[in-house]
């Protein structure tokens, strides 16, 4: 890299004009991510703020080169170019949204630590759609990092979130907030076609299946279902001393532990064991 920033002679431009044309595309980099809610940006803008007034063919790499290490060692942001992953379907019935977008294209990672992220550069106005984020991301990947699209609403809305609710009141348009997430490059669509018609699925795009952002969703996902199957262990642990209390009365007795339903029963007047259940509701 900083052989390349020594020499720019090739390109018969001055210092001055490069460290302008490095300084607009930072500029447009840094804007652009803000305005578009941290929307990829794709290398055709760049470049077309270098060519627009120089017509070298090898100026764009380079300058966006130089602009990649001035956003790192200056606000402290890696400009990471995005690989699309190709849907897990045979299908060639793709999204007209996804049609072109194999063109290159950057974000912009933080590369500060964690906690001095938190105190400093996080916005907690848009915590609410980092919450959505990893919930919706976290729903595909325990299906496997794909999901019908039916399936994923069935979800959502057990979380209290419709597709057809515009005005949620911390969300606002439900939907739109989940076709952000595609528009990200966290989710990407696809559409298969079967025997019993064609079926919209989300899979886990670029962004979602980054190792940092896989790590933190794990280790979210992990530590869910522990909570989860420790709520239900104490739940189990209260029903038996209740058992105690309740005698030789004939039972059924119902308890909820998030997406479970736990069933205890005791039909002591038919000298029946004690059986215990539990079911999905």
């Amino acid at each position: 890299m900083s052989n390349l920033g020594d020499d720019f002679s090739q390109f018969d431009i001055s210092k001055e004009e490069k460290d302008k044309l490095v300084a607009e595309v930072v500029r447009y980099i840094l804007f652009k991510t803000h305005q578009n809610s941290g929307c990829p940006i794709k290398r055709e803008e760049l470049s077309q703020l270098v060519t627009k007034n120089y017509r070298h063919r090898s100026l764009p790499a380079y300058i966006i080169n130089e602009a990649k290490a001035k956003l790192s060692t200056i606000f402290g942001y890696e400009l990471r170019e995005l690989q699309r992953s190709r849907p897990s379907s045979t299908s060639h019935s793709r999204l007209s949204q996804q049609s072109g977008v194999d063109a290159k294209s950057y974000v912009i990672i933080s590369q500060l630590p964690a906690e001095v992220y938190k105190k400093y550069v996080e916005d907690v106005n848009t915590s609410h759609l980092t919450g959505f984020t990893f919930v919706a991301i976290s729903i595909v990947q325990l299906a496997g990092g794909k999901i019908a699209e039916d399936n994923l609403w069935h979800h959502l809305k057990r979380m209290g979130l419709h597709e057809t609710d515009e005005n949620h009141p911390v969300l606002g348009n439900v939907k739109q907030v989940l076709e952000t997430l595609v528009q990200q490059r966290y989710l990407q669509k696809d559409k298969v076609s079967g025997p019993e018609g064609t079926t919209l699925f989300y899979e886990l795009a670029e962004r979602a299946l980054d190792g940092t952002v896989s790590e933190r969703i794990k280790q979210y996902i992990s530590q869910q279902c522990f909570l989860w199957f420790w709520e239900s262990c104490m739940n189990i642990i209260l029903l038996l001393e209740l058992s105690h209390i309740i005698g030789s009365l004939r039972t059924c007795v119902y308890f909820y532990s998030g997406p479970w339903t736990f069933i205890y029963s005791k039909p002591t007047i038919l000298g029946k064991q004690v059986t215990y259940d539990c079911k999905e509701r």
